[in-house]
């Protein structure tokens, strides 16, 4: 088995020889089986520069879709034995004014720039108005992202092929609205109170959203994810923190 890396640390020659596999560059010389994503900046670099090969995404802390660092030999060794699988994750595509401005593997986020503050959001999905909810923020994750920044706000963790989780930060309601969607149908958030919010996308600010601006949400592509079972149990049994 062949596997190329992005974001190396030092550990993933280690670990690719305890598991037999070869180490080969990403160079299109060799044939890739699997691309081992080491970092969350690592991780980003797939959406921007998608691979030929299924990702291994690996991080500090691990998660429901990801290995965590000490678990790498460990899970590629099961895939080397023919022990792994493959899901397909979303990559959501944000809009605004019709022309996609960033890309998401993990989650997308409004979060309010003051400190202490709150705005006011309007969610609709499938041209169905949802929610307009108070709050710090919200956030749309896809399951590779949901045990990330939406599980720490209240939203649930989900499996590859389900939705994505839509879920308020900090809302100013007692009894806030989480809800799982469907990427390929499209979401609309709208800031609808004055002052700028800051947009996050897997975890890094990249634009400014100013009161009665809309963002389209929507699914703009996918990602071949490998996952394999770590000492009997699948690959991400912990909370990835990022």
């Amino acid at each position: 088995m062949n596997v190329a890396v992005r974001g190396d640390d030092g550990t993933v020659a280690t670990a690719a020889g305890v598991a037999g596999a070869s180490l080969v560059a990403e160079d299109g010389n060799h044939p890739v089986d699997a691309l081992v994503a080491v970092s969350d900046a690592a991780v980003r670099s797939v959406v921007t520069d998608p691979p030929d090969a299924p990702v291994l995404p690996v991080t500090h802390a691990g998660g429901r879709h990801c290995v965590a660092r000490p678990d790498l030999a460990s899970a590629l060794a099961a895939l080397v034995a023919g022990d792994g699988g493959y899901e397909s994750h979303p990559v959501l595509g944000v809009r605004r004014d019709g022309d996609i401005i960033a890309r998401a593997l993990r989650d997308v986020a409004l979060v309010t720039d003051a400190p202490a503050s709150i705005s006011e959001y309007a969610v609709t999905a499938g041209g169905t108005h949802l929610d307009s909810v108070r709050a710090d923020g919200i956030v749309v994750a896809t399951p590779l992202g949901s045990d990330g920044y939406a599980a720490a706000a209240g939203g649930a963790v989900l499996e590859a092929g389900s939705g994505a989780a839509v879920v308020p930060i900090a809302p100013f309601s007692t009894a806030p609205s989480r809800r799982v969607v469907d990427p390929d149908a499209g979401l609309d958030l709208s800031v609808e109170r004055e002052g700028a919010v800051g947009l996050f996308v897997d975890g890094v600010r990249r634009d400014t959203v100013d009161a009665g601006a809309a963002l389209r949400v929507e699914r703009a592509g996918s990602v071949e994810v490998a996952t394999a079972p770590v000492d009997g149990v699948g690959a991400g049994t912990g909370t990835n923190t990022g």
